[in-house]
């Protein structure tokens, strides 16, 4: 990587020192506080050799550069002028800030209060698929208490849906979430339900309680939560200290759950049964249309992350008709993404794209699509388009003849099959089977040029010695790896790495691995092996093995921004490390407290030098227990 040359592209192309406002790096990436977003030309930065990625987020514009950061960073601001650099490195206060688009404020708090709660709800779904499938081939009765249990455990996630999205909701407004938990509790409390279900008028203080049913519902306990974090602050700030523990929560949930029942249900209620009757109807009345339309652009929903913004739509679909239009759209628009991969893989004459695009498939028939489509498709373009050919085709198939998703849950391609089980089974396998296959096709035919994307097929191989900006050192790493097990740094809960709410690490674009969601505030050594850096404000570490793995230990998302806040390195770069040595302590409710998400990717960096990643089925782990292998 020539960082001199790179810097001064980079610099150029996001509009020279006349556009930057500001710019700082973390760990992976140079971060830019731009007067006009508009001026960058996002491919042209994308196809710099050094570049792996470059996004929009929290209105920053983000350049992902991995390892190699501080090294361009130090090139960047060598080409700034005296004036500039004499500002410093932390952003005025006293400078207005940018107005977020609404738009996407409201698609993030949409995924952000669905990505937790996404876990119980495939999980419930998928339990609800096996049992359709033990009852069709009369391995269970029907009638009978095994089944009554399973059934249960299906259906509670859905049932009690009200209170997970209370808590999710509450959680990504900054809300009480425990208070908020109540709200949905009250609302859906037997006697409540029994109430709006008799034939007498309900009233509360003589006002009329409109009859409404709450469980399952997504959109009265959304717009219940949003106005109680409202009335939650507003009774804080005029409540003493010592009062606050009593008062508020009593005031909130006193004044929230009447305003809930008497207004906002009723008009949630009418608003979610309203949308799922308007897709019935589309999709009635227009079903080849509406699943060209819906099956075609389905990835490019996905890409922007509008997709978010249908999940309450389907789940509301299946708790008010039975059943969902869309889902098997989605599952077609992943397996279409499958198909252009191995179409790749089918038309490549490198050896390197033949493997890459047919490990990627393999993943997207699984539901995972993120690798194959960023880091195939899209690159090459034209097999991005066949995808989206493909998808169309076989979503105007299944919408022509009524195909439906039954449950909600599992990923959406062959392992979330049992969502379709039903009177539509059939349409949605051959449906499957269209896109995958015209995609394919489509990818063959049209071709592709396979030197557009050089970078991402040639071997990564790393550079001889990487710079540490807090300590005087070179670290030699090596040229070649070994098989290698990793142990966890973190206690906590493992999570895929398509579960964090950023696209540098969920899209795998830095490398693989897992992330943990932390449950204590200390970070351990993973490997033996020698440190090479540790960033300027602790939220991140990377490690170099003895055996040539390049991991990537990174606490919180956007955690950058607290300046060192919270957190107490242990190690500087270039110290000598065993499994389980100290390496950073960090106040993990501090942090979330001030609004940071804690969820911490452990990845490795350099994985295009492994053949595999190999993770190991634990959801639970303690530090110094494995976490995964690699295989070289």
């Amino acid at each position: 990587m020539d960082k001199v040359k790179l810097s001064k592209d980079i610099l150029t192309m996001v509009g020279g020192e006349e556009n930057v406002d500001q710019v700082v790096h973390c760990m992976t990436r140079l971060r830019f506080n731009l007067h006009d977003d508009n001026i960058p030309n996002k491919k042209e930065i994308e196809k710099l050799d050094g570049v792996m990625g470059v996004m929009l987020n929290g209105g920053q514009y983000q350049v992902i550069i991995g390892n190699e950061v501080a090294g361009v960073y130090t090139e960047l601001m060598k080409h700034m002028s005296p004036a500039f650099t004499s500002k410093g490195e932390t952003r005025s206060e006293d400078k207005p800030k940018k107005a977020k688009n609404p738009v996407s404020g409201v698609l993030d708090f949409i995924s952000g209060m669905f990505t937790p709660i996404l876990p119980a709800i495939t999980g419930a779904g998928m339990i609800k698929g096996i049992l359709a499938i033990l009852v069709a081939v009369n391995w269970i009765e029907a009638t009978g208490s095994t089944y009554k249990i399973m059934a249960a455990i299906g259906d509670g996630a859905f049932y009690f849906l009200p209170i997970l999205l209370a808590v999710s909701a509450a959680r990504k407004l900054g809300s009480n979430m425990y208070i908020a938990a109540g709200i949905g509790a009250a609302i859906l409390h037997p006697d409540i339900t029994a109430l709006l279900g008799a034939p007498e008028q309900a009233t509360f203080l003589n006002i009329n309680v409109i009859s409404a049913v709450y469980s399952s519902s997504v959109i009265p306990i959304v717009i219940a939560v949003w106005l109680a974090s409202y009335v939650e602050k507003a009774i804080d700030k005029v409540t003493h200290a010592s009062l606050k523990l009593l008062v508020v929560p009593t005031v909130t949930m006193l004044v929230m759950v009447p305003i809930t029942l008497i207004a906002v249900g009723p008009i949630g209620v009418v608003a979610g049964n309203g949308l799922a009757d308007g897709i019935s109807w589309l999709f009635n009345n227009a079903g080849l249309f509406a699943g060209l339309l819906v099956g075609g652009t389905f990835s490019l929903l996905i890409i922007t992350g509008m997709h978010y913004a249908l999940v309450p739509i389907m789940i509301g679909s299946i708790a008010t008709l039975g059943f969902d239009y869309m889902i098997p759209l989605m599952a077609a628009a992943n397996l279409a993404q499958a198909g252009a991969a191995f179409g790749v893989s089918w038309k490549s004459r490198n050896s390197k794209t033949k493997t890459l695009a047919f490990s990627t498939g393999i993943t997207a028939v699984m539901g995972i699509t993120e690798p194959a489509m960023y880091g195939v498709n899209m690159k090459f373009k034209k097999p991005f388009i066949a995808a989206l050919i493909g998808a169309a085709i076989g979503g105007a198939f299944m919408s022509t003849f009524g195909t439906k998703a039954y449950v909600m849950g599992g990923l959406a391609g062959l392992p979330g099959i049992a969502m379709f089980i039903g009177p539509t089974l059939i349409y949605a396998l051959i449906g499957l089977l269209i896109s995958f296959v015209a995609a394919a096709i489509i990818t063959y035919v049209i071709g592709f040029q396979e030197d557009e994307v050089e970078a991402v097929v040639t071997e990564v191989v790393a550079e001889p010695t990487v710079d540490a900006k807090n300590a005087d050192i070179s670290i030699e790493l090596e040229a070649s790896v070994a098989d290698e097990e990793i142990f966890s740094p973190i206690v906590g809960e493992v999570k895929l790495l398509s579960a964090v709410p950023d696209p540098a690490f969920s899209e795998e674009i830095m490398g693989k691995g897992v992330a943990i969601e932390p449950s204590e505030g200390r970070v351990v050594a993973p490997v033996n092996g020698t440190v090479f850096s540790v960033s300027k404000s602790g939220h991140a570490i990377g490690i170099v093995s003895d055996k040539g793995a390049e991991m990537l230990i990174h606490i919180g998302i956007d955690t950058v921004k607290l300046k060192g806040q919270h957190f107490t390195p242990h190690v500087k770069a270039g110290a000598q490390v065993v499994v389980g040595d100290l390496l950073m302590e960090f106040d993990h409710i501090a942090i979330k407290q001030a609004g940071y998400e804690i969820i911490t990717p452990v990845i490795i960096t350099n994985i295009d030098q492994y053949s595999a990643l190999e993770q190991n089925q634990v959801i639970e782990v303690k530090q110094g227990e494995p976490l995964y292998s690699l295989k070289a």
